[in-house]
């Protein structure tokens, strides 16, 4: 079984090489399919749009929110198309991190210039080893 960096980096590596074929300019969608088909050619176990239910007040939600991409159950991929990351997206992705008790995702804004520029590493209670 991979470690979570070894995921982590091989997922990075994917995105940015999707980044660099396809270029900016796309619906999310488009690279939540093509990150998707490129992690699963790598071997590992992809999990799109699950949902993800939350309890509120004692009661389940059953349809919450939806997951974008969870990489081995252990990382989650939150994508984006915009020009630029707003605060509201690394929050947003924190909040999923924490709801289901994942230790880190990534913010993967395909919409930015460059790969670097549109991708966010956070972490929920997760120091690398």
């Amino acid at each position: 079984m991979q470690g979570l960096e070894e995921i982590a980096r091989i997922s990075v590596d994917c995105g940015f090489h999707l980044h660099r074929d396809i270029g900016p300019g796309l619906l999310e969608s488009v690279y939540e399919v093509l990150l998707f088909e490129s992690l699963k050619d790598k071997g590992h176990s992809v999990e799109r749009q699950k949902i993800i239910p939350i309890t509120f007040k004692g009661r389940v939600l059953d349809e919450a929110f939806r997951a974008d991409l969870i990489v081995e159950r252990r990382l989650l991929i939150e994508l984006k198309s915009t020009e630029r990351h707003s605060p509201v997206h690394a929050k947003q992705l924190l909040t999923y991190l924490r709801l289901m008790d994942l230790p880190l995702g990534f913010l993967m804004n395909f919409g930015a210039a460059t790969f670097k520029e549109g991708v966010k590493r956070l972490a929920n209670n997760y120091f690398r080893g």
